[in-house]
């Protein structure tokens, strides 16, 4: 029963080690190869952002591939991207309340899925699964639109959120690769 209780405390003490010291060791080095970036607007009273991580084209075909269609991506790489809003806002004409949101993205060839969950969990898949499977849990899902796939004229190279004003509205714009979508985000 000894050996037992030891074999618990150092099984713990190894776990809580591997989160204190090397979570952040792999957070680290992670976004070397994908930057963190942030995506804001202001108008009307109303801040919008985003944070995600940037990952590159680096000559692979992203869509169908990389990311494959039809599945949900965690929309970016390393933790999952986050979308805040300080104030009630619409997506793609559905209420979304002020707050702090998981942004996911289900990619299809002529469309894709956007959804906001209210649960924002540490890195966004398992990594049991080798990062192919996300860890969002589909009950906490708040908004859910489709929006239409477009494609570009010519690759971009890094993954990219931003926000566009386009005739008086406002989207939130995904771009990489050849595709883009655009997700209206009005107050």
């Amino acid at each position: 029963m000894k050996i037992f209780k030891w074999i618990v405390i150092v099984f713990g003490a190894l776990l809580l080690l591997f989160y204190f010291l090397g979570m952040p060791y792999l957070r680290e080095q992670t976004k070397k190869h994908s930057p963190e970036r942030t995506a804001q607007y202001e108008a009307a009273g109303i801040t919008l952002k985003v944070n995600y991580s940037s990952p590159s084209k680096k000559g692979r075909t992203i869509f169908g591939e990389l990311v494959p269609y039809d599945e949900v991506w965690r929309t970016g790489a390393n933790e999952p991207t986050t979308f805040t809003t300080s104030g009630d806002i619409y997506v793609g004409g559905k209420p979304l309340p002020a707050g702090t949101y998981s942004l996911w993205t289900i990619p299809g060839r002529e469309a894709w899925t956007i959804i906001l969950n209210e649960e924002v969990p540490d890195w966004g898949v398992t990594l049991l699964s080798g990062g192919d499977k996300t860890t969002r849990d589909p009950e906490h899902d708040v908004v859910q639109v489709a929006v239409p796939a477009l494609g570009l004229p010519s690759p971009v190279e890094d993954f990219t959120i931003e926000f566009d004003v386009i005739s008086q509205d406002v989207f939130m714009r995904l771009a990489w690769d050849q595709t883009e979508v655009l997700v209206k985000v009005n107050p």
